[in-house]
């Protein structure tokens, strides 16, 4: 199971990095920015299972990695304009981060795995992750705004 679900983990690290470049070759919007940490958001559905509860140690040490990995994504993710529209740039050091992050995160599961059932440590990546993403997205969103606001033109009165 460990072997299937790491296998899982580099697949999506795949995923979203081409996303990512992909997503760089059209215009964004705030809706782009935002939506994503919501659609994540279900998946805090998986808590009502007692299985999957952390304990209070547990939920601080993933918030606290979650929120520690996010200053690399903020710190890679800018915006540009090309003509009347903002893009995200590309980034040459998205993809070793990324990377980075994947071998990070396949490091704990083997680790952390030996002594926290899976579906604790579930829980606690799920956690990991969505303290990194939402972080992110919120820093985004700030300088997506004050980008698209230097963009509109004053009104006149």
């Amino acid at each position: 199971m460990p072997l299937v679900t790491s296998l899982i983990a580099v697949v999506m690290a795949f995923l979203v990095f081409f996303v990512r470049m992909k997503a760089s070759e059209k215009p964004t919007n705030a809706k782009k920015i935002i939506l994503p940490p919501l659609f994540m958001s279900t998946g805090a559905l998986m808590f009502i299972d007692p299985v999957f509860r952390v304990t209070r140690g547990e939920l601080i040490e993933a918030v606290v990695l979650g929120l520690f990995f996010s200053l690399f994504l903020i710190k890679t993710s800018k915006f540009e304009v090309r003509g009347h529209d903002i893009y995200l740039k590309r980034s040459k050091a998205f993809i070793w981060i990324l990377l980075g992050l994947i071998i990070i995160r396949l490091g704990l599961k083997t680790y952390l795995g030996r002594t926290i059932d899976y579906r604790q440590l579930s829980g606690m990546f799920y956690l990991l992750a969505f303290s990194m993403i939402v972080p992110w997205r919120i820093a985004m969103y700030v300088s997506y705004r004050k980008l698209a606001a230097r963009l509109k033109p004053p009104v006149l009165t």
